[in-house]
């Protein structure tokens, strides 16, 4: 089965994205000249993006990128849209960056400008909890797992063999698994842990850990000459301790290192 990148061979790759020369895109001197940061996101991805209690937007990926534009001087505007539009969005222009859980890839390092990762996680695979058909990866070949189109979790479910199904996004898996209609769904295991922290569902059940690692990232558009001035705000959240707390905040445990 295909594996994610070794940390050294992502590092590598990201930090060649986060080269790109600045003078080769509108850069930062725009986002500053409007006073707003741009930024795409699903909005229905707990714990990462979503409607609070109040209505409004929010979540561990808003937060970060609302740090960011506060360390950048600007306001930050979200545009919310389904995970398989959100690059379409991107290279459209109608934002300037996702803030969605975008995995660090190869593939992605060359069609985009990617920042330094402040997310790290693995992969799992939960069933039905009556279902215990699926013990390890090896165990989704012949099954029907439902995965958005372009999530890196739908690569590591057809390497292992299963059949996938295409749904929009996380809450449209949950609903196909619980009826019955397809067998695993395979995510990150924040994300399983947060909806089995928030719901108390104990009609699903993590069947096992996929063995994959994952670095997620923000997403620019290529040679946008963004990701420097990202990156630089970044570091200075990491170091002053606000990725930890804002990472405290949603998972009780800091998930923007990879030694957490």
């Amino acid at each position: 089965m295909q594996r994610t990148l070794p940390a050294a061979a992502i590092a590598v790759l990201v930090a060649l994205a986060a080269c790109s020369n600045p003078d080769s895109g509108p850069g930062i001197d725009q986002v500053r000249a409007s006073g707003v940061l741009r930024v795409g996101t699903e909005g229905t991805y707990t714990p990462f993006s979503y409607q609070g209690a109040d209505g409004q937007l929010t979540g561990y990926d808003v937060d970060v990128a609302r740090a960011i534009g506060d360390k950048l001087g600007v306001s930050v505007e979200f545009t919310q849209s389904p995970w398989d539009s959100l690059f379409a969005g991107l290279e459209a222009g109608r934002y300037d960056l996702v803030a969605n859980q975008v995995a660090v890839s190869a593939e992605r390092a060359q069609r985009y400008d990617l920042s330094i990762p402040y997310t790290f996680s693995e992969g799992v695979i939960i069933t039905r909890a009556d279902d215990t058909s699926i013990t390890s990866v090896a165990g989704l070949d012949g099954k029907t797992a439902a995965q958005a189109a372009t999530c890196n979790w739908a690569q590591v479910a057809r390497d292992a063999g299963a059949n996938v199904e295409i749904v929009s996004g996380f809450v449209q898996a949950i609903m196909l698994l619980k009826d019955g209609r397809v067998d695993a769904h395979v995510n990150d295991n924040l994300v399983i842990d947060e909806y089995e922290n928030r719901t108390g569902d104990t009609g699903l059940r993590m069947a096992a850990y996929t063995g994959d690692t994952s670095e997620q990232a923000f997403a620019a558009r290529k040679d946008s000459g963004l990701i420097p001035d990202a990156d630089r705000a970044l570091e200075e959240l990491r170091a002053d301790g606000t990725l930890a707390q804002i990472s405290e905040k949603y998972f009780g445990t800091d998930v923007s290192s990879p030694t957490n």
